[in-house]
């Protein structure tokens, strides 16, 4: 019984792990126009989320920004959008509860944020982190626009 039960479940993580879960896109115009990474407004900040892996393909996770959601993400897809100076609460939807991560946005500067999936006890969790100008760009350029 427990083998058949551990078999059960790995077919279950299987699954979930490798399906693909699909959300609504942008253009392609849009999509390469934010791919310039062109800086903001001198009195705003721009803030790229990505995720750049296929670990959890079958999972949408929703993002939110300062509690208002933006969107969910899929696998290989980002998010842009321009925000106050100041400072930001970032969460993203896992396991048990939100993940959050504070963000101090500096003006006229873009922000990049790495999505990753991590395994979980019933289904994948998902975590943020702030990562470098250069590793942020080489994130989104391998990813696409998400609405």
């Amino acid at each position: 019984m427990f083998k058949q039960f551990m078999m059960s479940a790995a077919a279950l993580s299987f699954a979930v792990l490798t399906g693909c879960a699909s959300v609504p896109m942008e253009s392609s115009e849009k999509d390469q126009a934010l791919k310039t990474f062109a800086a903001p407004p001198q009195d705003q900040a721009g803030l790229y989320i990505f995720r750049d892996s296929l670990l959890g393909a079958a999972l949408k996770k929703t993002v939110k920004i300062d509690g208002e959601v933006i969107g969910e993400t899929g696998p290989n897809t980002y998010f842009y959008r321009l925000i106050t100076p100041g400072q930001h609460t970032l969460a993203t939807e896992s396991e048990f509860s939100d993940n959050m991560l504070q963000l101090n946005a500096e003006a006229g500067k873009n922000h990049y944020v790495r999505q990753s999936i991590k395994l979980g006890v019933f289904v994948g969790g998902a975590k943020l982190t702030e990562v470098s100008e250069s590793e942020g760009q080489k994130g989104v350029q391998s990813t696409k626009l998400a609405q």
